[in-house]
């Protein structure tokens, strides 16, 4: 159990940070969640939270593409929480084009969330956690910081980098008590990963059931998609005391696909 301990999840109001906010509440954690969404639903899952964790949730609805958003998110956990033990990167967003016609803008937005959201992140935090001799990043990466899928060069280019940052990080940080580590999931049936399937449909011209079939879980041996549970439980133990001497490392949760 981590009772004692304050995580900050970004990307938490839906998907994969969804699933992670309520294992870490589950097992004691007081959470701060970010992210977009329906008012009335985000209030549904800080009640969750809430009632898993006996402890009051903080929701932050900063733009991760913002670098004063985040810093000011970033100053209100350490105010209303008192200091910050274990932080999830987990935003993310995704567009599918060739590389010809890729849009600058959303380029830039692409590594703006996915990449530099994760330095801002830890920027703020890694001097407390060095401080108090203990600390847990955990960077959501993906099978596409290991490998690359045409069409997608931002989120590629994005997810090798986080698994770069990952490295240089836990290395600077190794003797302080602080883990660092990436989870590199395969594809989850993630409101993310449904809003690819059309736009990898066009830009492969091809049905959306052959992309889900031929595209999708054609990477991943087990034939189907990764559970959100499965992403969320892998973190839950890093986050622990057992996972103590794991750092640096990039842990796939992806059916086998980079075993190919």
């Amino acid at each position: 159990m981590l009772t004692d301990r304050n995580a900050i999840i970004t990307g938490a109001t839906s998907g994969i940070g969804r699933g992670i906010a309520l294992k870490l509440a589950a097992d004691g954690v007081r959470v701060m969640i970010n992210g977009f969404g329906d008012q009335s639903d985000i209030d549904t899952l800080l009640a969750e939270l809430e009632t898993l964790s006996g402890k009051k949730p903080i929701y932050s609805p900063a733009d991760m593409s913002d670098p004063a958003q985040i810093k000011t998110m970033m100053q209100q956990a350490e105010t209303e929480m008192g200091h910050v033990d274990i932080l999830v990167n987990n935003a993310g967003i995704q567009f599918v084009s060739p590389v010809e016609d890729f849009p600058d803008d959303k380029w830039n937005q692409i590594i703006a969330i996915n990449l530099s959201a994760a330095f801002h992140t830890t920027k703020a935090v890694v001097g407390g956690m060095k401080s108090r001799g203990w600390g847990r990043i955990i960077n959501l990466a993906s099978a596409h910081s290991l490998v690359a899928s045409p069409y997608k060069s931002a989120y590629v280019a994005a997810k090798h980098g986080i698994a770069g940052l990952t490295k240089t990080v836990a290395l600077e940080v190794a003797e302080y008590g602080v883990t660092v580590n990436a989870v590199s999931p395969g594809y989850v049936l993630t409101p993310l990963v449904k809003a690819q399937i059309p736009a990898t449909a066009i830009a492969r011209g091809i049905s959306e059931e052959d992309v889900i079939k031929d595209v999708m879980l054609a990477n991943q041996p087990i034939k189907k998609f990764v559970e959100v549970e499965d992403v969320a439980a892998t973190i839950a133990f890093l986050c622990s005391d057992a996972a103590k001497g794991i750092t640096g490392s990039n842990m796939s949760v992806d059916g086998g696909w980079t075993a190919q």
